[in-house]
């Protein structure tokens, strides 16, 4: 089985979606139960474009419990595909709960403010995508600012005169 996996992943990371889902698919109907062969089942479905298939085993990969650092990227996953599914209160709840496991996520915190976005909540959406871009860029001309910037991210409908 460790094999079969490791051969599927390699194949995904190589750009052979299709063949890597095929052994996935086989491996998750041999072991139903295994965490991290839901997941990269759900990953490579994402991949391809079958959205609605992943959810199942995004959702059954984090029910059966991920290390650490497959659970990061399973609410990643999870909480990206329920936002390119419309279902955006899905999607923002996934996603909240993985920045309260997984405050220093960047990642997360970005699918977050894309969900914050499309549920309209827009002032959320750029003060959260502005305190990640601070927070971790390395441009100089950016830092230059650093403090107006935070300052100003949760300020951003305030006019002062």
């Amino acid at each position: 089985m460790e094999l079969e996996l490791e051969k599927a992943i390699q194949l995904r990371k190589n750009g052979n979606l299709k063949k890597s889902s095929e052994i996935l698919m086989n491996l998750v109907e041999q072991y139903p139960d295994h965490a991290t062969i839901n997941y990269h089942c759900a990953w490579s479905l994402d991949l391809l474009g079958y959205e609605e298939k992943a959810v199942l085993f995004y959702e059954k990969a984090i029910d059966l419990g991920l290390s650490s650092n497959e659970l990061e990227g399973a609410f990643i996953g999870l909480g990206s595909t329920y936002r390119t599914l419309g279902e955006y209160e899905k999607s923002k709840n996934i996603l909240r709960k993985g920045m309260d496991l997984f405050p220093n996520n960047r990642a997360i915190q970005t699918f977050y403010a894309m969900t914050l976005y499309n549920l309209g909540e827009h002032r959320m959406a750029i003060e959260l995508l502005l305190r990640c871009l601070i927070e971790t860029t390395n441009n100089e001309e950016l830092l230059k600012y650093k403090k107006a910037i935070i300052f100003y991210s949760d300020k951003l409908d305030m006019i002062w005169k």
